[in-house]
């Protein structure tokens, strides 16, 4: 580790960077700042409700140039679902209009994010039952490709004594899946996992 890395728990003044490292790393792993209108809509369903609903379920990375990661996840992840909907979705509701259930081709990138805060997609039976706990860890490009997300992810499980852990991965993002896989999850193919954008990998 560099001297001037660590990983600690989240503090009230990091959302704002949670916001930023969503957005930077929202499109398969690259920065999708070009493609949002709104720069918090990747961060509203990703990273700022573990923030605001369960803080120590968090933890960020930082070097020199501050928080350059985080983690975030919930160890049930069925009771997270319910929570969410009794107290983060409804808000966003009401700030973003459903753009409907149309083809999602034609829809706009902050349309996509808030039909899935009007309508957002639940973990597959077959992943919660068994690795009920999930995880969302991002490092911007900077911060990459030293060990420091390895160390993140480690730091998380120690500090949350979870169990099997699943993930959810863009299926373009290949750099991800290859440092989940290193980690040693692997791809969920059970018959209610739907074929479609998103990888469901799971490590017991």
């Amino acid at each position: 580790m560099r001297p001037a890395e660590r990983i600690r728990g989240f503090a009230s003044g990091d959302l704002e960077a949670l916001y930023a490292i969503s957005l930077a790393t929202g499109h398969a792993g690259r920065d999708a700042a070009h493609l949002y209108a709104d720069p918090k809509m990747m961060g509203h369903i990703y990273a700022a409700p573990y923030a605001v609903l369960s803080p120590n379920a968090v933890l960020v990375a930082e070097d020199g140039d501050g928080v350059v990661g985080y983690a975030a996840g919930s160890l049930d992840t069925r009771a997270w679902e319910e929570q969410l909907a009794r107290d983060w979705w409804p808000s966003l509701r009401v700030q973003y209009p459903d753009p409907g259930e149309d083809a999602t081709q034609a829809m706009t990138h902050d349309q996509r994010r808030a039909a899935m805060i009007h309508r957002p997609t639940r973990a597959p039976l077959s992943v919660v039952t068994r690795f009920p706990a999930h995880l969302h860890l991002n490092l911007l490009p900077t911060a990459q490709g030293r060990g420091l997300g390895s160390r993140l992810f480690e730091a998380w499980r120690t500090a949350q004594n979870a169990g099997p852990i699943h993930v959810a991965v863009n299926n373009a993002n290949e750099n991800a899946q290859r440092f989940w896989t290193k980690l040693g999850f692997a791809v969920l193919a059970d018959a209610d996992i739907p074929n479609g954008r998103t990888l469901w990998l799971g490590r017991a």
